[in-house]
């Protein structure tokens, strides 16, 4: 029986370099995650890792299958997840290297499905039932907490909360975007953060992200704006000690038997019409 009770979902800086890792394909009835799921032991935990966009990085934000990867995720026994994720700052103090746990979202996204509970049959014939799900709180408390103190404990002191807001993607805000997104108050703009953790919500699993601010966004300069190149380059520079704050957060994440947090009450009282993984 394949176990795990922690889920990260990044690239492959995260898991590539552990021993004895176990590479499994997971089925789901929203077709198949972005990548197989990758089994490791960490600090006597037992980790699941998925590429969120595949191992060569070939799914772009608004195509990865995120109904999918929080699926496999929980079926094989994920309770806890964490999210680190690459993202753009939208004030000038937030600059290349700021490390930021968000405690709030704005999504503006398009196209992407973003709820399990639709009243579409899935393959089995069960049909889930429409549930509106709680999410004034995105993230969850305990991981955000846990978060926090692994930065400090590393000597990379943290932004404690902020706003994320999500785009479609896969191409960078225009200058008039992102002035946009920082008059209305918010901290980083990334791709992926939606609805990676309103699924988490909708599966009772605890989510919380971790924002490495790799630019600052168009608005929020004066150059000729983002690129790929310039992020990928600032990425490479923090992966390493990003690496070792998300290990200390795996390692100090509480019991899964012990959660109690908001994630967990979700849908309290509610008929979901489907057996959740």
């Amino acid at each position: 029986m394949v176990n795990a009770e922690i889920g990260v979902i990044g690239g492959s800086g995260f898991y590539s370099f552990l021993d004895d890792v176990s590479e499994i394909q997971v089925e789901t009835p929203y077709g198949p995650p972005s990548d197989s799921l990758y089994l490791g032991e960490l600090a006597g935990r037992q980790v699941a890792f998925l590429p969120r966009h595949g191992r060569s990085h070939t799914a772009p934000p608004h195509k990865i299958n995120y109904r999918a990867n929080l699926w496999a995720l929980r079926s094989v026994g994920v309770r806890q997840v964490l999210g680190p994720c690459a993202v753009g700052g939208l004030r000038a103090e937030y600059g290349p290297g700021t490390l930021l746990v968000p405690d709030q979202l704005v999504d503006r996204t398009k196209s992407r499905a973003q709820t399990y509970f639709d009243g579409e049959p899935l393959p089995d014939g069960s049909v889930p039932n429409v549930v509106h799900t709680t999410f004034a709180d995105p993230y969850c408390p305990v991981g955000r907490t846990v978060a926090l103190e692994a930065a400090r404990g590393r000597g990379w002191e943290p932004v404690d909360g902020g706003t994320m807001v999500v785009i479609e993607g896969p191409r960078f805000s225009t200058r008039a975007e992102s002035r946009w997104h920082a008059a209305a108050g918010w901290s980083v703009v990334g791709m992926t953060g939606h609805p990676e953790a309103v699924l988490a919500r909708e599966l009772g699993l605890c989510y919380t992200s971790m924002a490495l601010v790799t630019d600052l966004d168009a608005g929020a300069e004066t150059g000729e704006g983002v690129s790929h190149t310039e992020v990928l380059k600032v990425f490479g520079e923090n992966v390493g000690r990003l690496r070792e704050v998300l290990f200390d957060a795996v390692a100090a994440l509480p019991p899964t038997a012990s959660r109690s947090c908001l994630c967990t009450h979700a849908h309290d009282g509610w008929d979901l019409g489907i057996e959740l993984p």
